[in-house]
């Protein structure tokens, strides 16, 4: 994934970009929730977000400029245009860091695309082409399957739109497949990732595109996956934060979202705030018991479908939902 500059951690762990960071620290909770909460959104299917999980793996890993690449990119376009008012194509070609050409495509589709309120949710659909996590340094070159990595945000997004195609929000809602996050490498410099959002943020698929507030998904599908309050998301888009952790703990999630803070990940959202404006937070396992803050199967060839859960899909899920439901 990302150049990681991560601080993260209640453990203080330390990143080779991001200094000395202070230690986290718990984060101011809410008042507790109704003990019975009615939830408006259309009810996520988990079993239905692992089998767009699967359906991307089959491809096998969708590195740029690979045949995997483009056909999971024909799927994602195909299946996208099943359920949303309007899908486009952004195609693009960029430089990589080892200055090879990489043909890149953010997949954008809308609900209600000439509504004026908006909200923004978006996940890399890429793989890792390089396993350099891999206790074992033979896999270090070898592609990632991307099960948690990637594909699993993805798959929230197609569940979230299956169902808005059938009870549909007044809000616009924009999901979009962002490409080429995760060919960086730390010693490129953190710019070296997440090409596809610095593509599109600075070429927007309509110009002028303006969002209330995004939301990233990013490693969502794991078992017993722990989400924390990242660093750029609180400097940027804290209300946000505090509407979606709220959110979730209404609905009987907080085994999955913590008030906890932790550091700076360079990941999409980074670019999108920088570049865009749009208030967007993250949405990232965190694993305190790991060196690199991450779950042991990050940046490894053990990324496929043995980790993937459904109730973490349907926990982030149904928590996205709820807070775009509720804006109607």
């Amino acid at each position: 994934m990302k150049v990681k500059c991560l601080a993260i951690s209640i453990a203080s762990l330390l990143f080779i970009s991001c200094g000395n960071e202070p230690k986290p620290k718990k984060a101011e909770t809410t008042t507790a929730a109704p003990v019975k909460y009615q939830q408006i959104s259309p009810i996520f299917n988990g079993d239905s977000a692992y089998y767009f999980v699967a359906k991307q793996v089959e491809f096998g890993p969708r590195v740029c400029n690979s045949p995997a690449h483009t056909a999971c990119g024909d799927y994602l376009v195909a299946e996208f245009k099943k359920y949303a008012d309007e899908v486009i194509e952004q195609k693009a070609v960029v430089n990589n860091w080892d200055k090879k050409k990489l043909n890149i495509r953010n997949i954008i589709a809308s609900f209600n695309p000439k509504a004026s309120k908006r909200v923004l949710v978006c996940a890399h659909w890429d793989s890792r082409p390089y396993a350099d996590n891999d206790p074992n340094p033979s896999n270090h070159n070898t592609a990632v399957d991307a099960a948690d990595d990637g594909a699993s945000g993805v798959a929230v997004m197609l569940e979230m739109a299956r169902l808005m195609s059938v009870n549909k929000p007044n809000i616009g809602v924009d999901f979009i497949c962002l490409d080429a996050e995760d060919l960086g490498k730390s010693d490129k410099g953190s710019d070296s990732y997440c090409l596809g959002s610095q593509y599109w943020g600075k070429t927007p698929h309509k110009p002028g595109y303006k969002a209330d507030y995004g939301i990233l998904l990013d490693m969502v599908g794991a078992y017993n996956a722990k989400f924390i309050w990242e660093g750029f998301s609180m400097k940027y888009a804290e209300p946000v934060l505090r509407k979606v952790w709220d959110q979730a703990i209404q609905l009987g999630f907080s085994n999955y979202f913590y008030y906890y803070q932790g550091g700076f990940i360079t990941d999409d959202h980074k670019y999108i705030n920088e570049l865009t404006g749009i208030p967007t937070i993250d949405i990232i396992h965190y694993a305190e018991q790991t060196n690199s803050g991450f779950p042991a199967h990050w940046h490894t060839v053990n990324d496929n479908m043995n980790n993937i859960d459904r109730n973490t899909l349907r926990a982030v899920g149904q928590t996205v939902l709820e807070v775009i439901y509720k804006e109607n």
